[in-house]
């Protein structure tokens, strides 16, 4: 059978024009999104509203279908999700939302994949500490028959070395959907802090974290950066492209993609902070092995194709720290050690964590000196 395309600009001139219809008044639509089975990826789903949100606790607990996410069994399939978190809607604007959600069981109890239920915990234990994170969120743009975008149908592109921040058909591949995903972060209410292309062509990075001199303090960065992705992927299906996170896509003399982890604490930003921070990497360095399973889903098997050693990384088995350097596990950025106080650089994480497992696992050690859990 013939497959038919719809062509994209009648296709975006039908929704904008449906978009446009007003809604009769009092009502509203939320987005409610959630982490499925997988640990790294969102699935979403829509309620209409008919009170006004204020406060996240006006949200009601909705459900899911979770054997169909790989959360549930067919035989008790419901799942709670719980509102945590809401946004502006980019899409549908207005009074509209996007809601971030837990998932609890049958039980009520927290699913597998709701690593935020322990962050929120470990948070809170350590707020006398005042921990700042950011995340340089790292991902690759492709087409939708699996290929990397702008990329060859065969062979490859020209060798690595003229894409970081670059400029040009030739060399910034994906630009609208990188310059669209940003407008749409910011209008939604996320801290996101920057955007630019990255080495690998069509590859592209954002930044969630101190956003305006204002910070991301304990939970909140990691409630950011799961919203941001929906949003990416929802930017890239307005495109027609897809959305890669593994942290080597490409294998051969590529770089892998991560989600590199800037942490500090109230005494590391402090003056005399850089010795506060030498003394966490030495906490990290005892941990390496603790954090690298936390690093990505598969309890680091993806990380290892991206640890080599090579490519701006150090070795998944070595724990490495430098000033300024980029092939190690942890950097402390030249402008920090320069005046004495600031952040650290955590450069292990993928870019397919889960940032409140990153988080939990920087607050746990370097806050709480807790080294198994």
């Amino acid at each position: 059978m013939a497959m038919h395309q719809i062509n994209p600009l009648l296709s975006n001139s039908v929704w904008q024009n449906v978009m446009d219809l007003p809604i009769p008044a009092g009502l509203s639509q939320a987005k409610y999104i959630w982490i499925d089975g997988t640990g790294e990826y969102v699935r979403s789903k829509t309620k209409t509203l008919d009170a006004p949100v204020t406060k996240v606790e006006d949200l009601p607990v909705w459900n899911f279908d979770g054997s169909s996410t790989g959360q549930a069994s067919g035989h008790n399939s419901d799942v709670y999700m719980k509102p945590v978190a809401y946004y502006r809607d980019p899409w549908r604007r207005g009074d509209n939302i996007l809601v971030l959600t837990e998932c609890y069981d049958y039980q009520n109890k927290p699913v597998a994949s709701n690593k935020r239920f322990t962050c929120v915990k470990v948070m809170q234990r350590a707020a006398e500490h005042h921990p700042w994170f950011g995340i340089e969120q790292e991902y690759q743009i492709y087409e939708t028959d699996g290929h990397p975008l702008a990329w060859p149908k065969s062979g490859f592109p020209a060798p690595q070395g003229p894409y970081n921040c670059a400029v040009g058909a030739d060399r910034a591949f994906g630009r609208a959907i990188m310059d669209a995903h940003y407008r749409c972060c910011l209008y939604a209410g996320i801290k996101i802090c920057g955007a630019n292309a990255e080495v690998t062509p069509a590859q592209w990075e954002f930044q969630v974290g101190p956003f305006a001199s204002v910070p991301c303090e304990g939970i909140e960065m990691s409630d950011m950066l799961w919203t941001a992705r929906y949003a990416l992927y929802r930017v890239a299906e307005d495109f027609g492209v897809c959305i890669n996170l593994d942290p080597k896509p490409v294998r051969g003399d590529w770089n892998g993609a991560g989600a590199h982890c800037n942490f500090s604490t109230a005494k590391m930003r402090e003056k005399g902070g850089v010795k506060v921070m030498e003394d966490a990497i030495q906490k990290l360095s005892r941990n390496h092995w603790k954090h690298i399973q936390c690093y990505d889903p598969r309890g680091g098997d993806d990380n290892k194709r991206r640890l080599t050693g090579l490519h701006e990384t150090s070795a998944y088995s070595d724990f490495t720290w430098g000033v300024a350097d980029r092939g190690a596990s942890i950097r402390i950025p030249r402008q920090c050690h320069a005046s004495g106080s600031g952040y650290i650089e955590d450069r292990r994480p993928a870019s397919n964590c889960d940032p409140y497992a990153v988080s939990e696992a920087l607050a746990r050690t370097v806050c709480l000196d807790e080294y198994d859990w």
